[in-house]
């Protein structure tokens, strides 16, 4: 790590020597947004489509972006030639800034780090176990810093034996803290709730593939006890089958064809992403 480089405010700095001051906003009150994707054999993936999403969150969070997506993108690549990291995360982060009352937006600092990251395609045997939760997380839409009730639930979750939290509202299913929820109903219907969600990018390839029914609409929590098939996706998990909710197997506790094909059919797409702005 201590040869990496990050980017404060579009400056190289050594990783072990980057920091900003303690007056800004994302250590006062947590006040910030960040976008992350990922190298694959050197090359970005999906790197549009976050960068969308990047801008977007900036604005609903009336943070202003100094850097255009030209010269953003010119920075992520720099940056990437600077640490010849293959395969590996970029995150992208945007302050509230070093407001002068603890309070008030200032001038947004914008952070770029760089870590080795690898994926592991057996996770997607081992799956995960999750466990309900009701909460409805603060402007949803946004990938915001704030992991607040995530990080809190943690003792919880593990004291379920489970992996992962499933938020919910007023009966309605919504997502995982980092990831999009799916089931696959008795039609072969690849269902994802479309309310009160981030939308995530993962989840948008899902939502575009041919050959198979995937559709927004509403999961209630009955519903989950029918499912097929259940799984998550993330940039990070990629798809993720879910195999246990609240200690009740999913279909027949193993990863099902759905959720199979959809997996090979996401990583090949990965493989063959060269797009960037």
């Amino acid at each position: 790590m201590n040869n990496l480089f990050s980017i404060i405010n579009g400056t190289f700095v050594r990783a072990d020597e980057a920091n900003i001051h303690i007056a800004d906003l994302s250590i006062q009150r947590g006040y910030g947004i960040f976008d992350f994707f990922r190298f694959i054999h050197n090359r970005p993936v999906f790197l549009d489509d976050h960068l969308n999403r990047f801008y977007h969150s900036a604005k609903v969070m009336h943070l202003p972006v100094e850097q255009d997506r030209a010269t953003l993108t010119n920075l992520i690549l720099e940056l990437q030639e600077k640490n010849k990291l293959p395969d590996s995360g970029i995150r992208i982060t945007l302050t509230g800034g070093y407001s002068p009352d603890g309070y008030q937006i200032a001038a947004p600092n914008l952070l770029i780090t760089q870590s080795p990251f690898s994926y592991n395609p057996a996770v997607f045997e081992k799956g995960i176990r999750i466990i309900t939760y009701e909460h409805q997380r603060q402007l949803p839409q946004v990938k915001t810093i704030d992991y607040l009730k995530a990080i809190y639930l943690q003792p919880h979750i593990k004291a379920h034996q489970a992996d992962d939290v499933l938020y919910h509202n007023q009966g309605l299913v919504t997502e995982c803290p980092r990831a999009n929820f799916f089931i696959v109903n008795n039609r072969e219907e690849v269902i994802t709730p479309g309310n009160h969600v981030l939308r995530g990018i993962t989840r948008e390839k899902l939502m575009g593939m041919e050959g198979f029914r995937v559709k927004e609409g509403n999961i209630q929590i009955s519903d989950l006890a029918n499912a097929r098939e259940a799984f998550i996706t993330s940039t990070t998990k990629n798809i993720l089958p879910v195999l246990e909710i609240n200690g009740k197997p999913v279909g027949n506790g193993q990863p099902g064809p759905v959720s199979t094909a959809l997996f090979r059919q996401l990583l090949a797409m990965k493989e063959s992403d060269s797009s960037i702005s």
